[in-house]
């Protein structure tokens, strides 16, 4: 077939007329052998030197030229190789072309000699044709792949249909059987493959699971409670997922564990530019009190805001008509029934007024079932603030500020087990006579 494709009839004859003519200038008898030897050894050189001129000159021009254009698609064709790698089937190709002359009367040999040949052609282009693969992939995952889907486990499938197809060909060249054949032998050993290969089918099943159902991207800060996967997903790949923890650390997951067990995606909370802050502090119920007039009057020079709220709750309850109940975001709920109500009000108009709260989103101060301890006061609101240290910050500011309120309101937070007081009574213990 290579004969056909190359036309080497004449080259291959000065070859060796060459031959023969090295042979006369050393004085050796042409013997057959002798003769088959250095010509094999002459059209490896000579494909050999053809195939490095390629590299060094078609392939350099090529390569100079897409570097001129500076596009991405160029950027990636030269880091990744593809030309150079694509080049290595040339070689083999000439060698195929130019050895039969060299065996026409020794079958034996050139059956062996063709076959191995035929087995480094069959690397050669699998080399090149997964250099392709990888290039197409690349700039399918550059420019479609916005949503960050994990595709890498679809390049890594491809790969290995790839070498798989290469590998049954090789070996039925070498043991001169059909790849049919071959396959039907293969069938015995289904079961040990998927044994052997038991990691990489689950991951590739795993893989389309998660991207058909959009479940984990690059880039994605993940949670997995039954490992110490916390942080964000750097790859994911056939039989692996990295995540890069916070402290640095990287960890590797098989895909089909995210699939089997359970884990928190954060990605919800980051598209959504809001980030919860739900926390509770402790009263001390022992100083929950109905406020008085010199409680409301220091309150309302202190927290000037708060005096229309405190005016228009004590008119509704002089008319009888009590509280006002409003569901919707950004408005001030509380009471001032009790200093703890109008500690609740205050806070909601600080969050109101923090530029640092999404009031798009719900926001609200409530209390919770009271313990043994006191009752808690849970602050619930959104930073519009996702990153980290910033939300930490937020937050943090938020509680600091809360503390040095609460005395102003009568409150007293929970600190210690003893209701915040101790009294340490000393008694000499000394028997009296």
């Amino acid at each position: 077939m290579t004969i056909g494709l190359i036309p080497s009839h004449e080259i291959a004859n000065k070859l060796m007329a060459l031959v023969d003519w090295i042979l006369d200038l050393l004085h050796l008898n042409h013997h057959t052998a002798l003769e088959e030897i250095i010509y094999t050894a002459l059209v490896i050189a000579i494909a050999g030197g053809i195939g490095w001129l390629i590299r060094r000159g078609i392939v350099g021009v090529l390569r100079k030229a897409i570097s001129l254009r500076k596009t991405q698609a160029g950027r990636d064709l030269l880091q990744q190789r593809t030309i150079t790698k694509c080049s290595h089937i040339i070689p083999p190709l000439i060698f195929m072309a130019l050895i039969p002359v060299a065996f026409q009367t020794d079958a034996d040999s050139y059956k062996w000699i063709t076959r191995i040949a035929g087995v480094y052609t069959l690397l050669c282009f699998a080399w090149g044709l997964n250099a392709v693969i990888t290039f197409l992939w690349t700039q399918y995952d550059n420019r479609h792949n916005t949503e960050n889907h994990p595709l890498r486990g679809v390049l890594n499938v491809l790969h290995g249909i790839v070498w798989i197809v290469i590998v049954i060909i090789a070996v039925s060249i070498l043991i001169n059987k059909s790849p049919m054949a071959l396959l039907g032998g293969l069938g015995a050993f289904a079961a040990a493959l998927m044994l052997i290969f038991k990691d990489s089918i689950l991951g590739f099943v795993a893989g389309i699971q998660l991207s058909n159902n959009d479940m984990l991207r690059v880039g994605d800060w993940i949670v997995v409670p039954s490992t110490q996967a916390n942080g964000t997903v750097i790859e994911v790949t056939l039989t692996v997922v990295k995540v890069q923890n916070w402290d640095n650390t990287i960890i590797m997951l098989p895909p089909y564990t995210l699939v089997s067990t359970s884990f928190q995606n954060w990605r919800g909370m980051q598209d959504s530019g809001a980030r919860r802050i739900m926390r509770s502090i402790i009263i001390d119920n022992n100083t929950i009190t109905t406020p008085t007039a010199e409680l409301i009057a220091a309150i309302e020079a202190k927290y000037p805001k708060m005096t229309d709220y405190i005016n228009s709750r004590q008119k509704l309850l002089a008319e009888g008509k009590g509280n006002i109940y409003d569901p919707a975001n950004g408005v001030v709920n509380g009471s001032v029934e009790t200093n703890l109500g109008l500690f609740r009000a205050y806070l909601c108009q600080y969050m109101i007024d923090n530029p640092s709260i999404d009031k798009s989103q719900n926001m609200m101060v409530r209390t919770l079932e009271a313990n043994e301890v006191g009752t808690p006061l849970q602050i619930y609101c959104f930073s519009n603030n996702t990153q980290w240290i910033a939300y930490e910050a937020i937050m943090s500011e938020m509680f600091e500020h809360i503390a040095i309120a609460a005395p102003d309101f009568g409150l007293t937070i929970f600190n210690s087990s003893d209701g915040n007081s101790m009294d340490i009574d000393l008694y000499d213990k000394t028997p009296k006579a």
